[in-house]
């Protein structure tokens, strides 16, 4: 009975019903069979073998003598496995259709839509800001008020596009950060006194990426930080940010 079970139940895995799955495998036993025969060998009640019987005759899975009373006979089961096969990529394949459809228009959706995204924490800011700068393939812009904002892995980030021939600005008030960028090899900017906030209430660090990637953070004691990319957004007030930032003077 085990192996019946298991049998049935991959029978239903491959589109039968209960009953027909186990009006099939009761054939198999029987070889050919009444209603009846099929409701003793299946314990199917006896009200549900014709339609399961039937079903099974749709699908091309019985044939059917029209006697009285009818008798049902199994096909091979080579054609049912070729049958059950084609019926169940059938299914597959149309239902794969209809999520590429459904995906495809999500990610139209998704490209319509300005994504601008929040992170929290020190640690996770860190690593999309080096995520950000290791794709970028023009320009980076990076300005911050403390050299705790230049970790090793933000470092680490710039230097590899510096040696990759990306054009790379620093920027901050501050001459700690200033003699970073130095060390470095990147060119600096000190900028406008009206562009710096001395106390960091209003942003800790700030990323500009082939000018339509964006990253700003604030609050410094739990710092959280917004960032959008190919977003209008971006691209306006990243425009914005740059004419500002690369407007004062240059760090010697």
């Amino acid at each position: 009975m085990t192996d019946d079970a298991d049998a049935i139940a991959a029978l239903e895995r491959l589109g039968l019903s209960n009953y027909e799955a186990r009006a099939f495998v009761a054939l198999q036993r029987l070889g050919t069979g009444t209603a009846r025969d099929i409701h003793d060998a299946a314990d199917i009640p006896r009200s549900q073998v014709y339609g399961a019987a039937d079903s099974l005759e749709d699908r091309g899975l019985v044939n059917v003598q029209q006697s009285r009373p009818k008798l049902y006979r199994p096909v091979s089961l080579e054609q049912a496995n070729q049958h059950l096969t084609a019926e169940f990529e059938h299914d597959r394949q149309r239902a794969f259709d209809h999520l590429e459809a459904v995906q495809a228009q999500s990610d139209a959706d998704e490209e319509q839509a300005e994504e601008v995204w929040t992170i929290t924490g020190r640690a996770a800011i860190d690593s999309r800001v080096a995520s950000l700068i290791d794709g970028a393939t023009d320009s980076v812009i990076v300005a911050a008020g403390d050299p705790q904002y230049l970790p090793d892995s933000v470092v680490e980030a710039l230097q590899a596009r510096l040696d990759a021939g990306i054009d790379i600005v620093g920027v901050s008030g501050n001459p700690a950060v200033l003699e970073r960028f130095e060390e470095l090899g990147i060119p600096a900017m000190r900028p406008d006194e009206e562009m710096v906030d001395p106390d960091e209430r209003l942003g800790t660090r700030l990323l500009l990426v082939d000018g339509d990637t964006l990253l700003l953070g604030v609050r410094p004691d739990e710092e959280i930080a917004v960032w959008s990319a190919g977003s209008t957004f971006a691209t306006v007030f990243g425009s914005m940010l740059r004419r500002g930032l690369l407007s004062g003077e240059r760090h010697p």
